[in-house]
């Protein structure tokens, strides 16, 4: 590794695809944010990607982690063994994502949306990222600092 890819308290800085993860895990939680901006539209918003309440309240409790891992990523240092623990707990936090996504197309009676699909696409695609980018793990690893 490079001495440019650390940051000031010798931790390797984190990627950009690790932010758009974060993201893609929260959504619900930005969606609520943007419907209570919205006042008036926000109702209809909510109802419009979550029909189903159910599936509302699930994505705001998965969504959870990666709002708090992205709380906790600007002083990760302080909480090393916090910061390791946030890898496993988002990476189960996609795989109950996946598999609540999995359920909800064998479940459906209805046609797929294109929603639905490019969710869960971008869910495999960032499940994917999270399991095989090295540098992503290196990052997560409290011993890896600067010398």
């Amino acid at each position: 590794m490079n001495p440019d890819d650390y940051n000031d308290h010798g931790m390797l800085r984190l990627p950009l695809w690790f932010w758009t993860i974060l993201i893609l895990q929260a959504r619900t939680w930005l969606l609520f944010v943007m419907a209570g901006a919205s006042r008036q539209q926000g109702s209809d918003m909510l109802s419009l990607f979550y029909p189903d309440p159910q599936s509302f309240w699930s994505g705001m409790l998965l969504g959870l982690p990666p709002a708090q891992v992205f709380l906790l990523s600007g002083r990760r240092h302080l909480w090393p063994r916090t910061w390791q623990a946030g890898y496993w707990l988002l990476l189960a936090g996609m795989f109950a994502t996946f598999a609540l996504q999995g359920l909800g197309v064998w479940q459906s009676t209805d046609t797929l949306s294109a929603v639905d699909i490019i969710l869960a696409l971008l869910d495999a695609a960032a499940l994917a990222y999270w399991l095989l980018s090295r540098r992503l793990r290196a990052c997560f690893d409290a011993a890896r600092r600067l010398a």
